[in-house]
């Protein structure tokens, strides 16, 4: 059974939820130009990109490769510049930093304090996207507010310090995202259908489990306020997840297997 199979029941109002999403996007492109997508290749970035391209919206997407992603995710790359027939851009992080990084703290220093996982993250992900955004005037994202608690308040348009961040997904539901997926035959990454409804970097992403919130297994050892990496940003500014005492050592906590195999679907979200 595919993720399609098991998640793909819109909401009644699917259609004024996509009508509402395209005039978003079409007019933030008219308005905010230059834009640009900020695409992890997770099942909702890959709709809002399917959109752009349906719908004629002109953006920029663009994928930071982080040097931890999945073989599945990297794939996905290339399958979608192919499906589209357009050229994605790719930033990485600076190599002698993420060198000097492991080469200091190891391979799994992630797991031993948050402070290490929050420069492992600034390494790959932050430097990268402040490349990745300079002299753009907004950005788009596939946020939505179902995703976690964090995100509950996601607004569709967010007036940032330097740019604006478009969310177009914000109202909709994983059974919304999956409709589209199926109707519209877009392709995704495999990992969906072993239950990783959330992918990041491989070392710091599992299947999640029955009864599990959809970032559950984004770095989950540690407490839900501590499960941003800084790329999204608290409505005042500040980041999410800072305090050390959100923190637990890998070691502390209870074995959970990352394994698909080992895995349960996550609870059907109400329609």
């Amino acid at each position: 059974m595919n993720a399609i199979s098991l998640y793909a029941k819109p909401s009644s109002d699917f259609d004024d939820k996509l009508a509402e999403t395209v005039a978003l996007l079409r007019g933030a492109a008219a308005e905010f130009t230059p834009i640009t997508q900020a695409s992890s290749l997770g099942a909702e970035d890959m709709v809002v990109t399917d959109i752009l391209h349906r719908f004629q919206v002109q953006s920029g997407v663009f994928v930071l490769e982080t040097g931890k992603l999945h073989a599945e995710t990297l794939g996905l790359l290339d399958r979608l510049q192919t499906h589209y027939g357009r050229e994605v851009e790719v930033y990485r992080p600076v190599a002698d930093d993420a060198a000097a990084f492991v080469k200091e703290n190891g391979e799994e220093a992630m797991y031993r304090s948050l402070e290490l996982r929050k420069a492992c993250c600034h390494i790959r992900k932050m430097e990268p996207l402040e490349r990745a955004l300079a002299g753009k005037r907004a950005w788009i994202t596939g946020l939505r507010r179902e995703q976690s608690g964090a995100r509950a308040e996601v607004e569709f348009i967010e007036q940032q310090p330097e740019r604006v961040k478009i969310n177009p997904l914000a109202r909709w539901t994983w059974g919304d995202v999956w409709h589209y997926i199926a109707i519209h035959k877009v392709p995704y990454n495999p990992l969906h259908d072993q239950f990783y409804p959330s992918i990041g970097c491989a070392p710091c992403t599992r299947a999640v489990t029955l009864g599990e919130d959809f970032r559950s297994g984004r770095w989950w050892w540690e407490q839900e306020s501590a499960k941003e990496c800084g790329l999204h940003v608290a409505a005042d500014g500040s980041h999410e997840g800072e305090e050390p005492a959100a923190f637990e050592p890998l070691s502390a906590v209870s074995p959970v297997s990352p394994l698909p195999n080992r895995a349960i679907p996550i609870r059907a979200i109400p329609n």
